[in-house]
C-alpha cells in the first residue's frame, strides 16, 4: 500500500505544472487581497528570488525543485498585478458626489443598474477638475436607452463621484474594479443630455465606438426581429448589450441557476466555436475531393478560431468573453500542432494567459468559478469510463444507448460544475439555485442546439437581410429557456446562504484543486478541504448595518433584516442581507418623518436615524439621544453634544468619511462598531471615497 501510494505522489510530480497557474493566481490575489501597497522593487526582488531558486535546486530532491518553481510562480503573480496595477493607474474624481457639467463620448451602453440604463463615457471636460485630473472614462445612470449611442459626443449635467466603497465592510469592492477598468467615476445625468461637437477623439477611441456603434445597432435589429421579450435575451447573448432584459427576467434565470447564459462567457464561446468547427468539418467531409486533399480538422479548427475572434469582437470583448475566447483559442492551437483539444495542460496554459494579461481576474468570481468548473468537466472527462463499441448493433438499440449515454453524461457535468462552482457562489453571491441542476439539463439541449446556433447563424445573415427567419426561431428557444426558468423560479427557487470567513474561499479552492488536478487515488483528500465553505460555521451576524454615507440603514430581528428606509441605498441593503443569510423582512419598529427615524417599542434595536445632510441642532440630537442607543447622523451636530448623549453611540459625517460602511455588535460592554474602510487598507483603489 505505502509502495503504490509513493509511486503515485512521484507520478504527480510529473503534473507540477498543472498547478502553475493556481499559484501564479493566489499570488495576483495575494496582492490584491494586501491591506498595503508593497512596492515594486520588493516584489521584483522576491520574484527574482524565486526563480533563482528554482535555477538553483535543479540538483537537489525533484520534490524541492518544484516547490521553488511554484514559489517563483506565486510571486510572479504578486508581480505581475503590481504591473498590471501601475499601468491602468489613472484619474480618480476625489470628496463626495457633487453636481457637474460633463462632456464627452459615448463610448457604450453598459449593463443596467438599479437605477436604469448606464452609459459608459470617455470624458473631455468635466467642470471642476483640471485635464490631468479628468477621469480616462466614467459611468453615468441615464432615463432611458433611446436618448444615445455609441459614438456620440454628448454633454449634460450630472451627479458625479467615485466609485463607491463595499456596501458593508469585507463586501464586493466595485472601486477595485473600476481602478482596473480606468473608470475613474460614476453617478447620474440630471435633466436632458443634449449632443454636441467635440474635437475628434484619438484613434483607437474612435475604432472603439465605431465597434460599439455596430454592435449596438446589431443589438436593436435583433431585438426588433425577434420581439422585446426575447430579443432582449438574444441581444445580450450576441452583443453583451443587456439593456433590454427585464428585472424580472434576470431574477427568474438567477434564481433558476441560469443566470450564466445571460453573460457572454465560456459556455457561449464553446457552443459558437464548437458549432462552426463542426459545420466546417460536415462541409468538407461531404465534399470528396476536398476531403482527401486537405486536413479537414485542421481547416476547421481554423474556422472555429476565426469565429472566437469575430464573437469575441460583437459582444464587446468584456473580460469574461476574453478569457473564454483565449481558453478556446489554446483549444483550436492545439489541433493545429496536432495535440488534444482539451486537456489539464492546455487549460493550464490558457489560465496563464489570462493571468498574464489580466490578473486582477483572480480575484474575479467569474474567473473563479469558470477555471474551476473547466477544471472540474476536464477531470471528470479523464475519469470517465470509456465503454467498448459494440459491432453490428440493431440501431434502434444504439439508439437508446446513445440516449441513455448522452443523459449520463449530462447529468454528470452539470452535478460536477454546479459542486465545482457552490462554493464561489455561495461565498461571493449568498446564493444557492435549488433546482439549478433540472433547469440547467432542460435548458442544455435549446440552448446548445437551437438558441446559440440560430442566433449565430441569424447574426451572421443579418448583413445581408436575411437573418429574420433564423433569429425568429432563436427567439421560440429563449421564450421556452425564460418559461423554464420561471417554473423553476415560483417553485422556490434559491436559498440564501452566509458568507463563511474568508480563508475559507482557498481553502475550498485547494481542496477542488487537488481534486481535479491530482491523478490518483489521495486526491480525495481534497474532498473535505473542498466542502471548508459549505462547512465551515458562519460567525454571528451583526445587529446593525449602516450605509457608507449614513444614509440609510438596517437592523436584525431573527433571520430578517429590517430595513429603515426600504427605498433608499436598496441594492447595498439587500448585499449585506445576504452575505449575513439574513431576507428582507416588513419594515416596522420605526416612526419616520421628515428626515429622521427613530425607533419604537417594537424595535429589535434602539436606533435613531437622521439623513439630513445639514447640521442637526442640538435640541434635536437630544430628542434622538433620549429615544435611542445608536444614533446615525448623515450630517454633523451643532453645538454642544447633549448630556442625553452620554453612554450614547452617536456616528455622524466625520465617521462614515473615514470608516464608510459600518456593522455594530452587541457586547456586553456596549457596542463594537466594525468599519469597511480599515479592512481595505491602503490601496490605490481605496484612497477616493
Amino acid at each position: 500500500m505505502f509502495r503504490a501510494l509513493r509511486d503515485e505522489t512521484s507520478a504527480n510530480l510529473d503534473r507540477w505544472v498543472l498547478w502553475s497557474p493556481v499559484w501564479f493566481g493566489l499570488g495576483a490575489a495575494a496582492y490584491l487581497e494586501a491591506p498595503v501597497e508593497l512596492p515594486l522593487p520588493v516584489l521584483g526582488l522576491l520574484t527574482g528570488t524565486g526563480v533563482a531558486l528554482w535555477w538553483l535546486s535543479r540538483s537537489s530532491p525533484r520534490i524541492l525543485t518544484i516547490l521553488a518553481a511554484l514559489f517563483a510562480f506565486t510571486m510572479a503573480g504578486g508581480l505581475a498585478a503590481k504591473i498590471r496595477s501601475d499601468q491602468v493607474s489613472a484619474p480618480v474624481i476625489d470628496g463626495e458626489r457633487a453636481p457637474r457639467r460633463l462632456e464627452g463620448f459615448v463610448v457604450d451602453v453598459v449593463s443596467p443598474g438599479a437605477g436604469g440604463p448606464r452609459l459608459l463615457i470617455a470624458p473631455v471636460a468635466v467642470s471642476g477638475l483640471a485635464p490631468n485630473k479628468t477621469p480616462i472614462r466614467v459611468r453615468v445612470t441615464i432615463d432611458s436607452i433611446d436618448l444615445v449611442e455609441p459614438g456620440d459626443a454628448v454633454r449634460m449635467r450630472a451627479i458625479l463621484g467615485p466609485p463607491p466603497p463595499p456596501a458593508a465592510p469585507g463586501s464586493y469592492d466595485f472601486a477595485r474594479d473600476a481602478w482596473f477598468n480606468a473608470i475613474g467615476g460614476v453617478g447620474f445625468s440630471l435633466g436632458d443630455i443634449d449632443r454636441t461637437q467635440l474635437d475628434p477623439p484619438p484613434w483607437r477611441l474612435r475604432a472603439t465606438m465605431a465597434v460599439n456603434a455596430f454592435r449596438w445597432r446589431l443589438a436593436e435589429r435583433i431585438v426588433s426581429h425577434m420581439g422585446p421579450e426575447s430579443g432582449g435575451i438574444g441581444a445580450a447573448m450576441v452583443t453583451g448589450h443587456e439593456a433590454w432584459v427585464t428585472p424580472e427576467q434576470t431574477e427568474a434565470m438567477r434564481a433558476s441557476g441560469l443566470a450564466h447564459i445571460l453573460s457572454i462567457s465560456g459556455l457561449h464561446m464553446a457552443i459558437v466555436g464548437g458549432f462552426v468547427f463542426g459545420l466546417t468539418r460536415l462541409v468538407i467531409a461531404a465534399w470528396p475531393w476536398l476531403a482527401l486533399r486537405a486536413p479537414g480538422k485542421k481547416i476547421a479548427a481554423v474556422a472555429g478560431l476565426v469565429a472566437v475572434a469575430l464573437y469575441l469582437v460583437i459582444s464587446g470583448a468584456p473580460p469574461p468573453a476574453e478569457r473564454a475566447a483565449i481558453t478556446a483559442g489554446v483549444a483550436f492551437a492545439a489541433i493545429l500542432f496536432d495535440r488534444q483539444a482539451v486537456t489539464l495542460h492546455g487549460l493550464a496554459l490558457a489560465a496563464l494567459i489570462i493571468l498574464a494579461r489580466q490578473p486582477e481576474a483572480a480575484g474575479a468570481p467569474g474567473f473563479q468559478m469558470s477555471f474551476a468548473a473547466t477544471a472540474a468537466l476536464i477531470a471528470l472527462a479523464e475519469a470517465w469510463p470509456r465503454p467498448m463499441r459494440e459491432i453490428s448493433v440493431p440501431w434502434p438499440i444504439r439508439a437508446i444507448q446513445a440516449v441513455g449515454a448522452w443523459l449520463a453524461v449530462s447529468v454528470g457535468a452539470s452535478f460536477v460544475a454546479g459542486l465545482a462552482t457552490g462554493p464561489f457562489a455561495m461565498q461571493h453571491f449568498n446564493r444557492v439555485a435549488i433546482w439549478g441542476l433540472p433547469a440547467n439539463l432542460i435548458v442544455a439541449p435549446l440552448s446548445s442546439f437551437v438558441i446559440m446556433p440560430f442566433l449565430a447563424i441569424g447574426t451572421a445573415l443579418e448583413s445581408v437581410g436575411w437573418g429574420e427567419p433564423f433569429l425568429l426561431i432563436a427567439g421560440w428557444g429563449v421564450e421556452a429557456m425564460v418559461s423554464v426558468a420561471r417554473k423553476f423560479e415560483a417553485l422556490g427557487g434559491q436559498a440564501v446562504i452566509a458568507s463563511a470567513p474568508p480563508f475559507t474561499l482557498v481553502v475550498a479552492f485547494i481542496g477542488l484543486m487537488i481534486l481535479c488536478l491530482w491523478s490518483g487515488r489521495l486526491r480525495w483528500l481534497g474532498a473535505p478541504l473542498a466542502l471548508a465553505v459549505a462547512l465551515w460555521p458562519r460567525p454571528t451576524a451583526p445587529d446593525v448595518w449602516i450605509a457608507a454615507d449614513g444614509a440609510t440603514a438596517a437592523v436584525r430581528r431573527g433571520g430578517e433584516a429590517i430595513l429603515l428606509r426600504p427605498d433608499n441605498r436598496r441594492f447595498g441593503a439587500e448585499l449585506w442581507a445576504r452575505r449575513r443569510g439574513l431576507v428582507i423582512g416588513e419594515t416596522r419598529g420605526f416612526a419616520c418623518s421628515g428626515y429622521a427615524c427613530r425607533p419604537d417599542d417594537a424595535a429589535p434595536v434602539a436606533i435613531a436615524l437622521s439623513w439630513s445632510r445639514k447640521d442637526v441642532p442640538a435640541q434635536t440630537l437630544g430628542e434622538l439621544c433620549t429615544s435611542a442607543e445608536i444614533i446615525v447622523l448623515r450630517g454633523g451636530f451643532a453645538g454642544a453634544t447633549p448630556s442625553s448623549c452620554a453612554n450614547r453611540t452617536v456616528l455622524s459625517a466625520q465617521d462614515f468619511a473615514l470608516g464608510g460602511a459600518a456593522e455594530l455588535y452587541r457586547r456586553d460592554t456596549g457596542w463594537w462598531v466594525v468599519w469597511a474602510q480599515p479592512l481595505r487598507g491602503r490601496r490605490p483603489w481605496s484612497a477616493s471615497r
